[in-house]
């Protein structure tokens, strides 16, 4: 089957799916080509069914269009989920400071869009006493930490149960055995259902293709990561997997001044968060909804 027919397959089931209405309005941003997005990517097979020789057809030609659009030269890598490793991240909001230095720090690592100082990390100055993260603010320009206030930073909680996996029309998220949800930015139609479906507001479209320059592109760059994402695609948190399925710590982490968060594999009994989930009072954000986020919050006391 060639990939222009696999393609078409895939949208037509989508549509009927969907009905006609709501899947005019997904499939939408394919009626506005860009210089970012041509046919050839368009037409890219799905993640899941590329094999390694595709891969690194696929990887190639996406390096040499990072130099072509943006004169950077960078290295992608296909950094595939350990065995025996469940990432878990856990944040002491007793001693986070509001500083957003780790919404900064993800913003250089991810290769956001320089204009929009876009950022996969959310703070919010909560009042204390409160948890509805509704009544929060993300836009405090005073000195930090304020009195009668803490922070709260929200990311994607990369849930067991994650609604935005189950809407996708055409199977361009899922969650990995790690469990961490990706996105297959050839295969995502932008149809924004995903975005929709996420209670923590932790997806973000690409309106228009990213504004970075040369000099300031991360190199090291992951397939389902922290690539330059192309105009007309939801993208998401993917715990830096580029970092942490190679051994390293989240750029947010480790942007931290005060050690406010953990980061680890749960199913290690000796790991930092597997201390931290057994001797904290920990919750996680609208555990109502049931959607087991990996996510947890805890305070000192």
């Amino acid at each position: 089957m060639s990939e222009d027919i696999s393609r078409r397959r895939m949208l037509k089931a989508a549509g009927a799916t969907l009905g006609a209405a709501a899947f005019a309005r997904a499939v939408a941003p394919l009626a506005q080509f860009t210089e970012s997005t041509n046919m050839e990517e368009f037409l890219t097979q799905h993640y899941r069914e590329l094999g390694p020789e595709d891969k690194t057809r696929l990887i190639a030609r996406l390096e040499e269009d990072t130099l072509r659009k943006y004169g950077a030269e960078v290295t992608i890598r296909d950094f595939l989920p350990q065995e025996n490793v469940q990432f878990g991240y856990a944040l002491n909001l007793s001693v986070c400071i509001g500083c957003r230095r780790c919404a900064d720090a993800c913003h250089q690592e991810n290769n956001h869009d320089r204009r929009t100082n876009q950022s996969y990390i959310r703070v919010l100055e909560m009042e204390q006493g409160s948890m509805d993260m509704e009544r929060g603010t993300m836009h405090y320009d005073h000195a930090v930490p304020a009195e009668g206030k803490f922070y709260m930073p929200v990311q994607c909680q990369q849930c067991e149960n994650p609604p935005c996996t189950h809407v996708c029309p055409v199977e361009a998220t899922w969650q990995e055995s790690d469990g961490i949800v990706v996105v297959d930015y050839n295969w995502c139609i932008g149809c924004r259902y995903c975005e929709a479906a996420c209670p923590y507001h932790a997806r973000r479209f690409n309106w228009s293709a990213p504004e970075i320059p040369a000099e300031e592109i991360n190199p090291d760059q992951g397939l389902l990561s922290n690539r330059i994402r192309p105009q007309g695609v939801v993208e998401k948190c993917t715990f830096c997997l580029h970092r942490t399925r190679d051994g390293r710590l989240p750029a947010c982490l480790e942007a931290c001044p005060t050690g406010a968060r953990v980061f680890g594999n749960m199913l290690d009994p000796d790991s930092e968060i597997r201390w931290v989930l057994a001797n904290k009072r920990v919750f996680v954000l609208k555990e109502e909804l049931g959607t087991r986020p990996r996510f947890y919050y805890f305070f000192d006391t």
